[in-house]
């Protein structure tokens, strides 16, 4: 019988450490981790992004977790963001969601949501758009969108390796 594996999405606000965490907690885990597809992807394009560009990063996410599904060891697969944050993008920059995306997260099975807090500083970089207060309102609309499709979560802060205790007691406690 396979190895039942938990899903565990470190989701927020940008440059709030989700891939340091991810990648931090599959060392830990000695597993694997879904790198983030949305930044390669929109650093080369060479031109700004548009919705059609944003349906295609979700697909590609959806195909990346059954790639590395397989891939995963020890009982966790991590993922370094997921389709919630793909929707809220496509509802603060579109005004609308496709239905499909709202389908396939009402019907996935995620254990857990690391929503990472906004204590760590906003850093800009060439993909990077929504700095300063527009951080905590997408870490509110992050919280209210997981929960409303009933996922459990925990807010991880702390700098450094506070922030990966903290994220790894969460997951002691509830998993």
């Amino acid at each position: 019988m396979a190895e039942k594996i938990k899903h565990i999405v470190i989701t927020g606000p940008e440059s709030t450490g989700k891939t340091e965490l991810a990648r931090g907690l599959a060392e830990h885990y000695q597993t694997t981790w879904v790198p983030e597809y949305a930044r390669n992807y929109v650093e080369n394009l060479g031109r700004p992004y548009t919705r059609d560009d944003v349906e295609t990063i979700a697909r590609h996410q959806l195909l990346q977790e059954k790639e590395f599904q397989a891939k995963a060891q020890n009982g966790f697969l991590f993922f370094d963001t997921w389709l919630i944050i793909t929707k809220i993008w496509f509802e603060v920059v579109y005004g609308e969601c496709p239905d499909w995306i709202k389908e396939h997260i009402s019907q996935s099975h995620i254990d857990l949501f690391l929503v990472c807090d906004t204590d760590l500083p906003w850093i800009p970089d060439s993909v990077r758009e929504n700095g300063g207060e527009k951080r905590d309102e997408l870490m509110d609309m992050y919280c209210r969108e997981i929960e409303s499709f009933g996922f459990p979560y925990a807010i991880v802060s702390g700098t450094g390796e506070a922030r990966l205790n903290n994220a790894l007691k969460f997951l002691y406690e509830k998993l």
